[in-house]
């Protein structure tokens, strides 16, 4: 039996940062990972996604290279070299998390862990055969995709996106349910590496978390692209053959069928919740998510819940944000501060990329706030033009009456690289004459971010 500071339930982005901070304010952790270190995000999402798109941005540009001057005769691909890179990548980096755990002496123990009640002021942890106590547990378990009635996969003709990323073949026909960043990231590979891609929402706009306006853009681009969008449909049911999937689509009352090769399933998650022992605790758990106070504190004292298993938004570096501030809260360390869920990014790697923060238009008017808009176009924007990415809007949105920056949204080349710095203006608090009065480098698509806050002052430049 061994006891501990902390013991943390789950390897990925929440779990194992949690673990290293702890480690760093000088707890004695352990960290209980059944599968692979890095959780889904590293091994089956985030950075997976991100080399297969990277293979699919080259695939782009070695079809445009005519727009650039150059000329090359019968480019080609090896389409399992593309998954075996992107398994590769996944592997060097779990590999890399389970240096970090040796490097701050975090007992890594493999296997299921359950809460198996209290002794005395410590919690029992059980994995397997054996019992560990320690004062504080995170559970960090992440979530698993959400199923609904008549579209289960079956992991051959309907994937999760767990399949999407080690298909033996490129599919010809590729039907795509759900169009939030996980769904339209997938529809984007697939469709800029040959296959013709249908994308369906049951809501009356792709990309629902975002901003209208920026919805209505990338639902252009992708239909330039030839990618089929069906809105405000739903997709009753599907029909699995020998080798292909019949879907049956239901609109205003009307129904059709259409026939793919392949369905990836994308329409949200699931916490895990189960089999964690939590009968036998305090926790509250509403639909399949843990309840949590703004310490990431459940009912049950000593024990936290950070990441997916918890509430929206389901995102990588918000799990490993509630990790840190939740063990310096536990630690009373100084520097422990409440998150900010407005002041979260959200990215989005298609082709063309999309990235959020804060407030929506329309959200900032039904919160009652008097607002300033501004936009600026890629079209404006030197860097952009050289680049030959002429695509694409920067739009900002602030309070009239205190200058606050309430929320930005961009579509366009980089754009999940350059949200980082409307991040860093809100969480300090940054109002319009901050920003107006910070200097940007030339020529840069950072400056499509200056112009958009003159823009909503009527002052921009370039426009």
């Amino acid at each position: 039996m061994s006891d501990y500071n902390l013991i943390v339930i789950g390897g990925g982005p929440g779990g194992y940062v949690a673990a290293i901070r702890a480690s760093q304010l000088g707890l004695k952790v352990a960290l209980v990972e059944k599968a692979h270190m890095g959780g889904i995000c590293l091994n089956w999402g985030c950075i997976p996604t991100k080399a297969l798109l990277r293979c699919s941005e080259i695939h782009h540009l070695l079809n445009h290279l005519d727009d650039y001057g150059f000329k090359a005769e019968k480019v080609s691909f090896d389409f399992q070299k593309i998954i075996e890179r992107s398994r590769g990548v996944a592997t060097q980096l779990s590999n890399g998390i389970r240096h970090l755990m040796k490097k701050n002496k975090i007992d890594v123990i493999d296997g299921e862990a359950k809460v198996d009640g209290k002794s005395r002021e410590q919690h029992q942890v059980k994995v397997g055969d054996k019992i560990y106590k320690a004062k504080n547990v995170i559970l960090a378990t992440g979530a698993r995709p959400r199923i609904f009635p008549g579209l289960e996969p079956d992991h051959k003709l309907v994937w999760t996106y767990k399949e999407a990323m080690i298909p033996e073949t490129l599919p010809k026909s590729l039907l795509v349910i759900g169009t939030g960043a996980i769904g339209v990231e997938f529809a984007s590979f697939y469709k800029t590496m040959g296959s013709q891609v249908t994308l369906v929402e049951v809501l009356d706009r792709i990309l629902p978390v975002e901003d209208p306006e920026i919805s209505e853009l990338a639902k252009k681009a992708f239909e330039k692209q030839g990618i089929k969008i069906h809105t405000s449909t739903k997709v009753a049911n599907l029909k699995k053959g020998k080798d292909t999937v019949t879907a049956t689509f239901e609109r205003a009352g009307k129904s059709h069928e259409e026939n793919f090769d392949r369905v990836i399933v994308a329409v949200g998650v699931v916490g895990n919740t189960e089999n964690l022992g939590l009968e036998k605790t305090k926790v509250k758990v509403e639909k399949n998510q843990i309840i949590t106070n703004e310490w990431c504190e459940t009912n049950e004292p000593g024990i936290y819940a950070i990441g997916d298993v918890t509430s929206a938004p389901w995102l990588a570096h918000k799990a490993s944000h509630e990790g840190v501030l939740c063990v310096e809260k536990m630690a009373g360390h100084h520097s422990a501060h409440p998150l900010t869920k407005m002041n979260i990014p959200g990215c989005t790697y298609s082709l063309p990329q999309i990235a959020s923060i804060g407030l929506t238009e329309h959200k900032a008017k039904e919160l009652g706030y008097t607002i300033q808009v501004g936009r600026f176009p890629f079209m404006g924007n030197g860097k952009a033009i050289a680049m030959g990415e002429p695509e694409g809007l920067v739009k900002t949105i602030f309070d009239a009456k205190t200058g606050e920056l309430l929320g930005a949204h961009m579509i366009g080349a980089e754009v999940t690289e350059m949200i980082q710095g409307f991040t860093i203006a809100k969480t300090l608090e940054a109002t319009e004459e901050d920003l107006i009065q910070t200097v940007f480098p030339h020529p840069t698509l950072s400056e499509m971010m200056h112009e958009s806050v003159l823009s909503a002052y009527g002052r921009a430049l370039h426009i």
